[in-house]
Formats: structure tokens, sequence, C-alpha cells
């Protein structure tokens, strides 16, 4: 994890969580899935006006009533403790009642009305023999109130079908004009202003969309008996606006890293104009050559301070303006220069920017070129970098420590020079083009090689559980959070990639890789095919030398 002393924003406790339970009550109709939500109070102290489904906290009272409900043997004590809360607060908020009578048949309109909203619940409902339909009632999701918000809760989204025959009403108190509504209408009036719901509202919208009834939602959840996910998301800026991110999303990574307490200042728009800074002693430039190939742009690092002097890693193209931008926010302190491959956007602008610092100049560190390389792509550092080898940055001042650390890992696969680079003192993995954001890498052979960049990602993996590395900064897209899941999960997907292929080549063992692409790759844009192709046939290559 970085060092406390290099994170831009001051450290901050995060207000804490309280336990709560929300339940979404879902009906079929001929349109498809419909919810009820309910509009918030004006003054309510969180998220005041907007359209919610409906819950509240959970009370030690929940816990004790265990012995009121139904239960499945697959729920848990907390989910049971969950469903009784929400279904207490359905009931106190719009008069419905998720329960069952002694004799086994659902309560009804006439349970409810003989029954005082405004009293306690649970010895009401004992009192006439009511039982708590809790076996009725799934977990969705888990959601974790954003960092930055000044009221927290740690909020189980349960689903359950609406009983028939019961209406609800509002309370008129907490919340107002119960409404069903399709996820996909919800969505679209949001969108148009009509109909204010925040972010984990929206997100739990968005992936109902995938279902055709409501028993298609129940059944889901009842596969395991847990959250289908569990999220604390997170907020940055985006042309001045406030914008939220989960887990799984690009920008949440560099959300966690920058602003590790949940503080909403870091802008996530991308520029060529000026440097971001990630830490105090790292800094991204990212260069005007946004495309197809490289997303946003390439990414260039500065890691250094003032003090120490900087490290370059991979200038990108020769490009005179990005050069000049990099050589300016380093004040001109560049001390080593470090390509992590000779491809033309990384490697061309080692000479130009060597050339601008001041006697003695920086050395540009690397690997060579392989014979194999496109002409394009031809690169000699100055010193070739061994593997494993340490760039040390060290302090002026009394004692000329070191203060930060780059280490070396060959990591061959994309290209046959490629390498990454550790910064140890603070777990950070900088990826070249091995591991993107956004995006996976093309291993083009001759010069790239599928089994050695498997091998390497393995290595890698390795390096992430002895060093504790949390962080991966890639040359392109934002910064990876969670180094050892992105690797597992890229390797994964290599792998079932791989698995397509071969039962293509079985599937038409005389096919053309054009046949082969569009049955491996039937889940891809047919325009991504031909780009797709270069990295398959590495995977045929792979495939045939493992036979």
């Amino acid at each position: 994890m970085p060092r406390p002393s290099q994170l831009i924003h001051p450290q901050r406790e995060p207000a804490p969580v309280r336990p709560a339970a929300t339940v979404l009550l879902l009906r079929d109709s001929p349109q498809g899935v419909e919810v009820l939500m309910t509009r918030r109070s004006l003054t309510a102290s969180f998220a005041p006006g907007a359209y919610v489904f409906p819950g509240g906290g959970i009370d030690a009272a929940d816990a004790q009533a265990h012995g009121q409900a139904t239960r499945r043997p697959t729920q848990s004590d907390l989910h049971l403790t969950q469903a009784i809360a929400a279904i207490r607060e359905n009931f106190e908020e719009l008069g419905v009642l998720l329960a069952v009578r002694p004799d086994g048949t659902p309560a009804t309109a006439k349970d409810v009305a003989a029954l005082d909203r405004k009293a306690p619940f649970l010895p009401q409902a004992a009192a006439r023999g009511l039982w708590l339909a809790a076996a009725d009632v799934f977990v969705l999701a888990h959601w974790i109130t954003d960092r930055d918000l000044p009221r927290r809760f740690d909020v189980p989204f349960l689903v359950a079908r609406m009983p028939e025959g019961q209406t609800p009403v509002a309370d008129e108190a907490e919340q107002f004009e119960p409404v069903w509504v399709r996820p996909a209408d919800a969505l679209a009036r949001h969108k148009e202003g009509h109909f204010f719901i925040i972010f984990p509202t929206i997100r739990t919208l968005e992936r109902l969309l995938q279902y055709a009834n409501v028993e298609a939602v129940l059944a889901d959840c009842a596969r395991t008996d847990e959250p289908l996910w569990t999220s604390c998301p997170r907020a940055g800026l985006l042309a001045g606006h406030e914008a939220r991110y989960m887990e799984h999303e690009q920008p949440y990574g560099e959300l966690e890293l920058v602003c590790p307490d949940g503080q909403m200042l870091h802008a996530l728009d991308w520029q060529s104009e000026a440097p971001v800074a990630l830490l105090k002693n790292v800094q991204r430039l990212t260069a005007p050559n946004a495309g197809f190939m490289t997303g946003p742009g390439t990414n260039s690092y500065l890691v250094g301070d003032p003090d120490t002097g900087y490290v370059a890693v991979d200038p990108g193209p020769a490009d005179a303006e990005h050069l000049e931008r990099l050589w300016r926010a380093a004040g001109g302190q560049i001390k080593a220069i470090v390509c992590t491959h000779s491809h033309p956007d990384h490697s061309p602008g080692a000479k130009p920017l060597q050339a601008m610092c001041a006697d003695p100049k920086p050395p540009i560190l690397g690997l060579p070129s392989a014979p194999t390389a496109r002409a394009a792509s031809e690169f000699t550092p100055d010193r070739l970098l061994q593997d494993n080898e340490l760039v040390a940055l060290y302090s002026s001042r009394p004692g000329h420590e070191i203060t930060h650390t780059l280490r070396a890992v060959h990591t061959p696969g994309h290209a046959a020079n490629h390498l990454c680079l550790v910064l140890e003192e603070d777990g950070l993995l900088f990826s070249g083009d091995h591991i993107l954001n956004g995006s996976t890498t093309v291993v083009d052979p001759p010069d790239g090689d599928m089994t050695a960049y498997l091998d390497s990602l393995d290595r890698l993996a390795h390096l992430c559980a002895g060093k504790d590395l949390r962080f991966i900064l890639p040359a392109h897209g934002y910064v990876l959070g969670d180094a050892a899941g992105q690797i597992a999960q890229l390797k994964a997907h290599r792998l079932a990639r791989e698995a397509k292929i071969l039962a293509a080549m079985q599937a038409r063992p005389e096919g053309s890789m054009d046949d082969w692409v569009a049955l491996a790759y039937d889940d891809v844009p047919e325009r991504v095919w031909p780009l797709a192709k270069r990295s398959m046939l590495a995977h045929v290559e792979r495939l045939r030398a493992l036979q």
C-alpha cells in the first residue's frame, strides 16, 4: 500500500455505517417486471426528495424475532434479521404485510387493517399468530454508502413478491407517493429530470432490466442465498460534476488510490495539457495520441519528487509538446528514462527527452528490441535493465538515503522486450502494456508470445502476494485497484478465450483464421476481428505447441 506520507489529500475517517434494510417489492405486469418505489420526505436527512425502495434501520428487536418468522434452510441469521427488519419497515411505512396466517395462508388486507401501524409491529404480529414471511424475502445486493457522505448505511437490497390483494399506502411522514414503475421507465424518467434517484437505486434498476419476470429475479437470488453483488462506490469529478463508480468500473481503482478515504476531489477527465498527481511521488501525463489502439492515449509517468529528482517511465511518442510538458513537470530533474518496451507509442520519445535534460544526461534504460520486433519498434537503450535490478532515487538531504525504488521485472508476452516496474515503497505496479484498463492487450506474433504472456501474468500474481502490490498503473487507462484480483481475472479471461478458440478449431479443423475468429470472437463487434486475429494467432501457436 502507498505510504501515508505520499498521499495527496490528508487522511480522514469516513462517517461510521449504520445497519439498515431495503426491500424491492416486485410484481409482474404485461409490460414486464414492476417495482414499488416511494418518494422520501423533502426534509429527510438522507437523499431528500429521492424515489427509493422502502426500508429503514435494523432494530435490536428484529434479531430477537427469529422465532416469529419463516426461514429457508440456507438463510443465515444475518439475512433473516435483515428480512424481518424489511418486513417491519414495509408495514410501518406502506402498510404492506409480508406474513403468513396460522393456517398457512398469506396475510390479506383484512390482517393489515387489524393492525395499528403506529404501534410496535412485532408484538402485534405475535398476538395475532402471524408468521413473518422472511423465507419469501431474498437478498439481491449489498450496498455500503459512499465514503464521502456524512450519513452512511450498510444496507442489503432485498427482494420479495408483492402480496396479492394488498395496496401500499404511504405513511406521509417518511415515505410519500408510492408508485409502481418498470425499471426502464424509472431510469428514463430520471434521465429526463422528472424522477430523482440516487446511485445505488440507479445501478439496481439497471440490473433488474435483464429479468423477464419476478420469478426469474427470485430464482437468481435463491441460487446461493448471497448478494449478487456488493459495492461501496467511490466518487470523483467528471466535467466538473459528481460521478460515482462501482468496483468493476474503470475509474474506481484510481479514486481508491488518490482519495482512499472518499474525498471527492479527483478529476477524471482525460487531458494532455497538465500532469495528474496520483501520489506526491507519482504523476501521470497522457500523450495526445488517443485512438482505437491507445485508448485515451499513452500514459507517461514521473516517479520521484523535487528533492530526489524523477524517473520518467514510458516517455511515449516523439511528440515535442508532450515531452516539453513531461520535462517541465519534473522541473528538468530527470535522473533516468525507462521504457517498458519498444512499441512506437512508448519509446520514441526517450532520445528527444534525454536531449532536453542538462548534463549529466539521464540514461535510457530498458530491454533492446528483439529481432522479431517490427521495424517501427526498434529500440536500443543506453543500458540494459537486468531482471530484478533496482533503479533508486536518493534524497539530497543529509544521509543521502534511498527514497523511491523501482524494481525491473521482465515480463515478455505482449512484446519480447517488455518489462514492468514495481515501486517498492508504495506497492505500485507500472504494467506498461502487459495489463491495461478497459481492454485486453494484443499479443501479436512473432514478437508477441501467448505462453510467455501467461507465464508473466503468473509472475506478477506472485509478486502481488509477496510485495503487497495493491494498484496497477497501466500505460493506457486509469489506475487499477485490487491488483491480484485484476491479474486473476485477466488470466481467466485469456484462458476462456483460448477454450473458445480451441472449440472453433475443433469444429472447423480445415477452417481458416477468418472462420475461427467468427466463432471464437462472436461476442465482440465484427470490426474488432482483424485485431482479434493477431491475438488469436498467438493462442493457436500456443495450442499447437501444447499438443
